[in-house]
């Protein structure tokens, strides 16, 4: 059975009081409402990693970044490096998100050096593809969504492989209330495993978690979850508010 995954994007929101005071609405939440088998994680600004790992230490839900280095140390003012991740007990990455795309020019060669770092310091990388809508339009979404993949994952071993969440992150749908249908989801999941199954093999594309990611809330994600592969959220506005996040982590 594959795992079922709920991930809450902070982005750059939040200061310290404010996150402090969601980190234990949340936990609050998921003391009245805990879902089963379902792991849920979020992705705090870094500044503020410490203080969510003692909240999730408590309350059995985990922590991650949304971006790490490329390098593994030295002179690289500003950036943070998988291994200071790992040593604050952060076990998740966001990586390959489509702002960082298109905002600070990451490629898929960049990414890829990311994801081998994530790994070596046994970090899970959330690994983000999808498609613009100029794409979508012009039918070129498998497409496009199969090179990311093939670019930033078929270098690894099947062993690394196994560590990796994949994120369909439709990005015409990222902050602009706009969703994939259920339908839409379901079709580009159903593809990426076919992608997966061809590099890595039947089992290790039916093991991997794929998560929707592209304006999913409280609202809609009951039908999104309930496809066959859609295997939970990487949830962006709606993990702001701490009965929605929980809430959409109880949709299953």
């Amino acid at each position: 059975m594959r795992r079922k995954i709920v991930a809450g994007n902070w982005k750059m929101n939040k200061t310290f009081d404010e996150a402090e005071d969601l980190l234990f609405g949340i936990s609050d939440e998921l003391a009245n409402n805990s879902p089963e088998e379902v792991s849920i994680v979020v992705f705090p600004p870094a500044l503020y990693l410490e203080l969510a790992n003692d909240v999730a230490n408590e309350n059995n839900f985990f922590t991650g970044v949304q971006n790490i280095s490329e390098h593994e140390s030295g002179a690289y003012t500003g950036e943070i490096s998988a291994a200071m991740i790992s040593s604050t007990g952060a076990s998740f990455a966001i990586l390959g998100h489509s702002e960082r795309r298109m905002y600070f020019g990451e490629t898929d060669a960049i990414i890829a050096r990311k994801i081998d770092q994530a790994i070596k310091h046994n970090i899970t990388p959330v690994y983000c593809c999808g498609e613009v809508l100029e794409e979508r339009e012009s039918e070129k979404h498998f497409e496009v969504v199969e090179k990311q993949i093939g670019q930033a994952l078929f270098h690894l071993t099947k062993e690394d492989f196994s560590k990796v969440v994949i994120a369909y992150e439709p990005v015409w749908a990222i902050g602009t209330g706009r969703t994939a249908t259920p339908q839409q989801a379901q079709e580009m999941h159903a593809f990426i495993r076919k992608v997966l199954a061809a590099k890595f093999g039947e089992t290790a594309a039916n093991e991997t978690p794929v998560l929707y990611g592209g304006s999913c809330n409280a609202a809609n994600a009951r039908e999104l979850f309930a496809n066959e592969d859609v295997d939970g959220g990487l949830i962006g506005g709606a993990s702001l508010k701490a009965s929605d996040f929980v809430k959409i982590a109880n949709s299953f």
